[in-house]
């Protein structure tokens, strides 16, 4: 049994130790979801913190991969969030300000600089970055995810990872 899979089990039987134990390890990834596909610091915390509540007040049982069914989660609350927004909404979306995530870290340039890139990237492919490296699932846990073909996830992954290495190295 993995870590995740013990401490949903505890959080079933009430245990709020555990609860606390599985947002720290999994507050930072599924935000990072969560942000890369709203676009909206402020949003995404409030997705966050829907989707722990909803955890917490009904963990999942007998789950294979908890893993893959958080990021499942934190994606399709992501999504929805998106497709109930008023498209006047996104009138601000050329506000680069809105994209950028202020985090106090030594590297904090180069970790900007690797945002901004990302959000420059098509949400398709957004997203599939965000799933295999934050999320930290498998080519075919994202396929099965996003339900497309395991192939076009890593031809688009591929196109991605090329896209940053352009936007980075200042070629585009």
């Amino acid at each position: 049994m993995n870590e995740l899979t013990r401490l949903l089990g505890s959080i079933q039987c009430g245990d709020k130790t555990a609860f606390a134990e599985l947002y720290e390890q999994m507050k930072k990834p599924l935000f990072t979801i969560i942000l890369r596909i709203t676009r909206d610091f402020v949003l995404a915390e409030d997705i966050l913190q829907e989707l722990f509540l909803k955890v917490f007040l009904s963990p999942p049982e007998n789950i294979k991969n908890p893993r893959a069914y958080l990021c499942k989660m934190a994606h399709n609350l992501a999504l929805d969030s998106v497709r109930r927004q008023k498209p006047e909404d996104n009138l601000d979306e050329l506000d680069d300000s809105k994209h950028q995530v202020v985090q106090p870290q030594e590297d904090f340039e180069t970790k900007l600089d690797i945002e901004n890139a990302i959000m420059k990237l098509a949400q398709r492919e957004r997203i599939i970055v965000t799933l295999h490296l934050n999320g930290g699932l498998k080519f075919r846990e994202v396929a099965k995810m996003m339900e497309i073909p395991l192939g076009t996830v890593l031809w688009s992954y591929r196109k991605a990872i090329g896209q940053l290495r352009n936007i980075l190295g200042g070629v585009e």
